[in-house]
């Protein structure tokens, strides 16, 4: 059973009874609530006396419910802001005017939010995160934190963009373009700015996908190519460099460019860093090398260092901060640099490299000294 446009209306409440008797409960009820200022779905099973709670993620409370509801009851009543539904025997449904009360917890969520639910965003509908009528689908709830908090982190660095003039932003690695249309989104109609936005990614068929919707869009100043980042010459400056998700050296060909380029600001989600994993030696480190997970967690966080390190001494401030990541991976950094003009060099990353036996690709296409 499609239980998605429950959640798509906005589920407020739904009780399931009678149930089957396989059934391991007499009782399941959901509903919706914050943690740590995010939205889950709790469950609570009942089983005669005891009740058992789980918060669910909203790509995970679909199918859940989808699943209780076809195996485990009889008989479920969901309500949302718009309709009670009765369903019957998993197939059946009934629909009736709504009876629960409004609840304040969506407003209190959307107020957060650079792009808030309830308005349509042409992208975001498009790319099916919303309904028409800007409703966030369940399904794609993730993706849309993600898109917000992208921008959060985006937003925090726009003044230090140059001001008075049209500004150029290069997306390395664009891939489906979310986040790239975000970032046109923000930019242009929040923030009102004069931009050229280039999306870069190696996939022809995707940047043609991509390509057709910025048309489609009348976005006149995005555009997406074909190319691959360490080849790509078609600018010789940028303002804003984003890098989300390239591959092991591939983020370092991207980070190159952007300082060469001189850009005030450069944002870069690392991903699949291999380059340090086979060259990172220290016997004092044995007990953590010794196991591949942990080692290959290790070269990671060694890798941001680097890069993070590397950053400075070519006159950039730089945070490294968590980034929401879709996929729910444990690859959710990101590395934000704003241009300083000031190099710092500091032995302690000389000592670092030396301990660690590590030669990074970034220091030597920069040819830091």
């Amino acid at each position: 059973m499609d239980v998605t446009q429950f959640f798509d209306e906005g589920l407020s409440r739904a009780v399931l009874s009678k149930p089957r008797e396989e059934s391991p409960y007499t009782r399941v009820t959901v509903k919706p609530v914050l943690i740590d200022e995010e939205l889950r779905y709790q469950f609570e099973y009942v089983q005669g006396a005891q009740a058992t709670h789980a918060n669910l993620l909203p790509g995970e409370a679909a199918p859940a419910l989808a699943q209780l509801v076809e195996r485990d009851f009889r008989q479920a009543l969901i309500q949302t802001p718009e309709h009670d539904y009765q369903v019957l025997d998993g197939v059946k449904v009934l629909r009736r005017p709504p009876t629960a009360k409004p609840i304040e917890l969506a407003h209190d969520r959307r107020k957060r939010y650079l792009i808030p639910e309830g308005t349509p965003v042409p992208f975001l509908v498009e790319l099916g995160v919303m309904t028409s009528d800007g409703k966030v689908r369940a399904q794609r709830y993730d993706k849309f934190r993600q898109v917000n908090r992208f921008l959060e982190l985006v937003d925090d660095a726009v003044p230090h963009l140059p001001q008075g003039r049209r500004l150029r932003v290069v997306d390395f690695g664009s891939g489906k373009s979310y986040l790239t249309f975000a970032l046109h989104h923000l930019l242009v109609e929040l923030r009102g700015l004069d931009v050229e936005i280039v999306g870069l990614d190696l996939k022809e068929d995707v940047i043609a996908r991509c390509e057709a919707l910025a048309r489609a869009l009348d976005y006149e100043r995005l555009r997406f190519e074909v190319g691959d980042i360490a080849l790509y010459d078609e600018v010789d400056s940028a303002d804003l460099v984003v890098s989300l998700h390239a591959c092991d050296t591939a983020t370092d060909a991207a980070l190159e460019k952007a300082v060469r380029w001189g850009a005030e600001v450069i944002l870069a989600a690392p991903c699949c860093q291999h380059e340090l994993l086979g060259q990172i030696s220290d016997e004092s480190l044995r007990p953590l090398l010794r196991h591949g997970i942990l080692k290959e967690r290790f070269a990671s966080l060694v890798t941001d260092a680097a890069r993070a390190e590397l950053l400075e001494r070519a006159g950039y401030d730089v945070q490294v901060l968590e980034f929401v990541d879709l996929e729910h991976t444990a690859k959710n950094l990101l590395i934000r640099a704003v241009k300083s003009g000031q190099s710092r060099s500091d032995e302690a990353y000389d000592d670092f490299k030396q301990r660690l036996g590590i030669d990074p690709y970034l220091e030597r296409a920069l040819e830091v000294k």
